[in-house]
């Protein structure tokens, strides 16, 4: 069976499957946007299944593996719509001794674009190095490699969000008649353009959404709330990668609001604790996830019975 359990209410729909295999049950152009993060071809180990990616037996065979998503996703996704991809670039080992990188970004849009998407954007996540090195404990980030053989040191790697259209004309434009209204980050916002928040004239006078979308437009996010994201060490098992860390909602606040409308469904075929279905409904969107490992898909529904739509919110306030 493709769906081994399922959690479906009138705001999202959760599947406990192989992502790939649940995709072929979805009719073609129906999905708006979609946006997850790949197993890390083989970086991490999130399950003894088979069909879970990270199990592939070496780099090649995950990509192998990885472009069946790829097609599955460009048909399943309406024309002029995006997908976007949650990556970074892959240490060779983590020996200490600066074996070099793995440009996993750049192997994802060589995958995306032999199969007909068009390479769109690149966002750049910046990431502060302590941080990176207590939760990763990379052995080139350490203090003590600066002090032995700083020619073994790296640094804190960022992450990258890569966008990519599938070809076509957009049925359903993305639009912001009252601009943007909500900010999803860790700057202070100044304080004189707060009564510009809904603003119905002009748009060129809007400067609350002006000031957000400068930051939403940056090639580098250097805003982002790293630790902004949903509870998911209940749904870790013991044998789990100690620095396995979910997506944060900032960044999937963002492309929510950049790329998709009210009502549009949003697909995360590696749905893990439920964070791109939690931060789709927080927005209005009807979200869509798909996770294998059945502690996290248990964790996904613990956290997603917490959601709340601050789109209704927001319009209860303004009007």
């Amino acid at each position: 069976m493709a769906i081994k359990d399922q959690y479906v209410t009138d705001e999202y729909a959760l599947y406990q499957g192989d992502c790939i295999e649940t995709l072929k049950e979805f009719p073609s152009d129906s999905i708006h946007f979609s946006l997850y993060s790949p197993p890390f071809g083989g970086l991490y180990h999130y399950s003894s299944d088979e069909r879970d990616m990270s199990n592939s037996d070496n780099y090649e065979d995950f990509f192998k593996h990885y472009e069946f998503l790829i097609k599955e996703k460009y048909r399943i996704t309406i024309p002029g719509r995006l997908t976007a991809v949650h990556c970074m670039d892959i240490p060779k080992s983590n020996t200490g001794r600066g074996d070099g990188l793995i440009e996993f970004p750049d192997d994802i849009i060589k995958a995306h674009k032999k199969y007909g998407w068009e390479y769109a954007a690149r966002f750049t996540i910046w990431k502060e190095p302590l941080g990176v090195r207590n939760r990763t404990m990379a052995k080139n980030l350490a203090h003590k490699t600066i002090v032995e053989d700083s020619t073994k040191c790296g640094n804190a790697g960022a992450d990258y969000i890569v966008v990519f259209r599938k070809p076509g004309e957009n049925p359903e434009p993305v639009t912001h008649e009252n601009g943007i209204m909500y900010y999803a980050g860790e700057k202070e916002m100044p304080s004189d353009i707060l009564q510009y928040r809904g603003y119905t004239g002009k748009q060129t006078e809007n400067k609350y959404s002006h000031w957000i979308w400068r930051q939403y437009a940056s090639s580098v996010w250097d805003d982002i709330r790293i630790n902004n994201v949903l509870p998911f060490k209940p749904g870790k098992d013991d044998k789990d990668e100690k620095h396995v860390h979910p997506l944060q909602l900032d960044v999937i606040d963002r492309l929510c609001e950049l790329f998709t409308n009210v009502g549009d469904k949003v697909l995360d075929p590696f749905n893990g604790v439920g964070s791109t279905t939690y931060g789709a409904v927080s927005y209005g969107r009807f979200g869509i996830g798909m996770e294998l490992k059945d502690s996290y898909f248990q964790q996904s529904i613990k956290n997603m019975q917490t959601v709340k739509n601050r789109f209704k919110d927001t319009q209860q306030k303004l009007f």
